[in-house]
């Protein structure tokens, strides 16, 4: 194994131990690769993980945690949290917090494939697969977890920037279900929460404004609408699954939809909009946009108030989800106003956010 410290315009031989460049497989050869912050701490991923902490002249394996036999494509650090890796295997992709010492699985419901590359863009994990796609996963809380959190009867994340998104603008029925596509992120601001142990009362999460007036309120107890399929007014596919807070142990996603306490009744096609997205249509809401701005999430397990956390919605006012980039005069109006934090992300993702794959 060989170092060059000018770009490549002089080589070094730092250690004549073989393992770490061994085979995957006895096929491709591995890829170091380096912490951005920190040139010495090399990770190389081979039939097993390996770490230098000293610019690759000693090496120790990492691989507690992850299945014997099973050879590792990929490692990757988090460039904004040490010691927080992610590694992808000939069958799933595994996390470790504590520098490689443990991993777990971050398969969720991925498929058994091939993990061949992945990168952290911003805050989404984006993984590449040999034959079955990329995936991403949206803005997972992973960077806070801590003993504090593991040690918590609940506890409720640090809430990113949502964006105030018109997130289909599908002016038609949905295609056929058996047309190749792939989900969206989320529609509105994303809420993770964690449970110690499964609780018998209700969980409720509430958002209020700058004044503390409540926004919207949501309760495990809230009840939940099921379709008849007798009577169910549309293809039974065209519905989004019910979304209901949840009280089992671990960690939970809920997603706010930026609008205010939405009022009873619906419309025709079972309340649905003929602008239909296949197994993820909800119903047109009824109530107004929140303004942008700062608010505050609160969650309550069993009765007892356990956190606040502000967080921000600031958008851009009224993005129109569409395949075309938004125009620049927009964004100027947008960031003169005063109604945009971060504008060109926020486009960025606006734009993709609606784009269906």
């Amino acid at each position: 194994m060989y170092r060059s410290d000018d770009a490549g315009e002089n080589w070094t031989r730092i250690t004549t131990d073989s393992r770490p460049a061994g085979r995957i497989g006895g096929g491709d050869l591995p890829v170091p690769a380096v912490n951005p912050k920190n040139p010495d701490v090399v990770f190389m991923a081979s039939t097993v993980t390996w770490k230098s902490i000293d610019g690759g002249k000693t090496w120790t394996h990492i691989t507690n945690g992850i299945p014997d036999g099973a050879p590792v494509n990929v490692v990757r650090e988090d460039p904004k949290r040490k010691g927080l890796l992610f590694a992808g295997t000939e069958r799933e992709v595994f996390v470790s917090f504590d520098d490689g010492e443990h991993w777990q699985s971050l398969r969720l419901n991925m498929p058994a494939s091939s993990m061949r590359d992945l990168i952290v863009k911003d805050d989404d994990l984006v993984l590449a697969t040999h034959g079955r796609g990329f995936w991403i996963l949206d803005n997972p809380p992973l960077r806070q977890i801590d003993q504090t959190v593991v040690e918590a009867a609940a506890f409720l994340f640090r809430p990113q920037t949502a964006f105030r998104v018109r997130w289909n603008m599908n002016t038609d029925t949905p295609w056929p279900p058996d047309e190749p596509r792939g989900p969206n992120p989320p529609d509105g601001a994303i809420i993770d929460y964690t449970l110690k142990t499964a609780v018998s009362g209700p969980v409720t999460i509430e958002i209020l404004d700058t004044a503390g007036t409540l926004v919207r309120r949501y309760a495990s107890s809230d009840p939940v609408e099921t379709v008849d399929p007798a009577t169910a007014a549309v293809p039974l596919y065209w519905y989004r699954p019910a979304q209901r807070l949840a009280t089992s142990p671990g960690m939970h996603r809920f997603t706010w939809d930026l609008h205010y306490q939405p009022l009873p009744g619906g419309g025709g096609r079972g309340g649905l909009p003929i602008a239909a997205v296949p197994f993820n249509t909800a119903a047109p809401p009824n109530a107004p946009w929140v303004a942008p701005g700062q608010n505050t999430v609160r969650l309550t397990v069993d009765g007892l108030l356990l956190q606040i956390l502000k967080r921000s919605s600031n958008a851009l006012r009224d993005v129109a989800c569409r395949a075309e980039p938004v125009s620049r005069s927009t964004v100027a109006r947008a960031l003169k106003s005063g109604q945009a934090v971060k504008a060109s992300f926020g486009v960025t993702r606006a734009v993709i956010g609606c784009m269906h794959s």
